[in-house]
């Protein structure tokens, strides 16, 4: 996650808006997020129209942002939306928990910067914050997110998580923390203890990404975004993904399908629903 300062979703308390936003943000930088965003919107502006759209239309749609079974969990959750809750994004953590896609950090989330809820979402730059600062020691998930959440001032979660991810991003950095600089120094527990840093262990530590040049992951990328041009047959797949392993091949197209990001139409593999662009 980045810092979400100067970001466009920050001026929104549309539900609908942020929990698009916040999926797309899941495994992706705020960065490339934000023009897809924007023209997702546009494209799908509310719950019904994402919930009638071809799948197709969606992961199409979804291009760039990597990760595309996120799309498919967004477009199912829209459907949840429809079918249970008119159309409407709940106010409700339990409720939120229970769409497809939807974990502890993006329920709060939305819980938080749509409707002003006193939680907390934990991503690795509020985990730090917390850990150093707060706790003085390293935490687990579980402590984590009840200290996070208990930590909220009143009536304040929106702004508060706000100051939360922006101080970790910008401040109480990772690498090469900016303690003169920070508002809590005087607070912050890490400082008056001493000793090693309790953010480098615990369960929310950022964990390094393996090569991303040559991995499934790239290949999947590749697959994907030809079967966004159009279906794909058989003998054109090595191509399409740019492997000619059979065996991985296979391995990837099986794990698309398994996704609900591809199907099998006869002999060739195209989009969910389509293929082509709608």
């Amino acid at each position: 996650m980045s810092a979400r300062r100067d970001l466009p979703w920050r001026a929104t308390r549309d539900p609908y808006a942020v929990l698009v936003s916040e999926v797309m943000l899941q495994q992706t930088q705020a960065a490339r997020v934000a023009p897809a965003w924007r023209a997702f919107l546009d494209r799908f502006t509310d719950v019904q129209a994402l919930a009638s759209a071809r799948l197709a239309d969606v992961l199409t749609a979804w291009r760039g942002l990597g990760y595309n079974r996120r799309a498919v969990n967004l477009h199912r959750a829209a459907r949840v939306l429809v079918e249970d809750h008119d159309g409407v994004v709940p106010d409700d953590l339990d409720a939120l928990l229970a769409l497809p896609g939807v974990g502890p950090y993006t329920a709060r989330a939305v819980l938080a910067f749509a409707f002003d809820r006193d939680v907390a979402p934990v991503d690795t730059n509020v985990a730090r914050v917390l850990a150093r600062a707060v706790a003085g020691r390293p935490l687990g998930r579980t402590e984590v997110q009840r200290l996070a959440d208990e930590a909220v001032p009143s009536g304040r979660g929106h702004d508060w998580s706000q100051a939360l991810m922006d101080l970790g991003a910008g401040v109480c950095t990772a690498r090469a923390a900016r303690c003169t600089h920070c508002p809590a120094r005087a607070l912050c527990a890490w400082r008056t203890a001493g000793g090693d840093d309790p953010a480098c262990t615990g369960a929310l530590r950022p964990k390094p990404q393996g090569r991303f040049a040559g991995s499934d992951r790239y290949h999947r990328g590749r697959l994907v975004d030809a079967l966004r041009r159009g279906a794909v047959d058989g003998g054109g797949l090595p191509a399409a993904a740019d492997l000619r392993d059979r065996p991985r091949l296979e391995r990837i197209v099986a794990a698309v399908i398994a996704d609900g990001v591809a199907e099998w139409a006869g002999d060739h593999l195209r989009l969910p629903g389509g293929g082509e662009p709608g």
